[in-house]
């Protein structure tokens, strides 16, 4: 059974998180991101970075941002168990939800028991077919990542990018060692600069999260 005192910290981030805004619009998002400080707003995948930036404001004074750090893994938040901070598009085929190192999240789970998962919920939009958003997102950075160069030279299609979440509800979940296998696989991340491989992460597929493991629902 879950800590009374973990399930009154999850209480408090419920009550905080009905100040999260329920539209998410990807230009507004990256601008109040910029603007706000946070070192992301040049990612491609500005969701989730958005949503860890409303956690970081919206949650302040109720967990310890950032988290514990195990070896080079630093996680979100912590406050009784370590936390992570996760948005996941209801309308795609995939439900799976990459968390973090698995050596991490094996010594946490040591430590304290439990690990949680702040995982935020809703339907995306994609860009046009002519990848305005993308232009657009290109100027404000004021030229084309790395990354996307790296792309270019590979012949690599481009991936649409999101340009709208609508937030429809935020899971607050604890995982003890028994209900994270029931849900998760591993996830290879390929290899490092250097050639080494990176440490694989646990993946999560939501859908098998038992019902054991979900402390409470805000729905929006």
């Amino acid at each position: 059974m879950i800590n009374q005192k973990i399930v009154n910290t999850v209480e408090k981030l419920k009550n905080a998180s009905r100040n999260i805004p329920k539209v998410w619009d990807g230009r507004k998002s990256i601008l109040e991101m910029k603007e706000g400080g946070s070192r992301q707003w040049k990612q491609m995948e500005w969701m989730g970075f958005y949503f860890e930036f409303l956690c970081e404001t919206r949650f302040e004074g109720i967990i310890d941002i950032p988290g514990k750090k195990y070896g080079n893994t630093t996680f979100d938040a912590f406050r009784e168990i370590s936390w992570d901070f996760k948005a996941h598009a209801a309308n795609t085929t995939r439900h799976d939800v990459v968390t973090n190192d698995v050596e991490a999240i094996k010594n946490t789970l040591s430590d304290y028991e439990y690990y949680g998962m702040i995982l935020a919920i809703g339907e995306v939009e994609y860009n046009d077919e002519e990848r305005t958003f993308k232009q657009w997102h290109d100027q404000l950075k004021e030229g084309v990542s790395k990354y996307e160069t790296n792309r270019i030279n590979r012949g690599a299609m481009s991936r649409r990018r999101k340009t709208e979440f609508v937030l429809s509800e935020i899971h607050f979940i604890c995982l003890n060692s028994e209900t994270l296998n029931q849900c998760s696989s591993l996830y290879h991340q390929g290899r490092n600069s250097n050639g080494k491989p990176r440490p694989p992460k646990f993946n999560v597929n939501i859908q098998k999260i038992p019902d054991s493991a979900l402390v409470t629902t805000e729905e929006f």
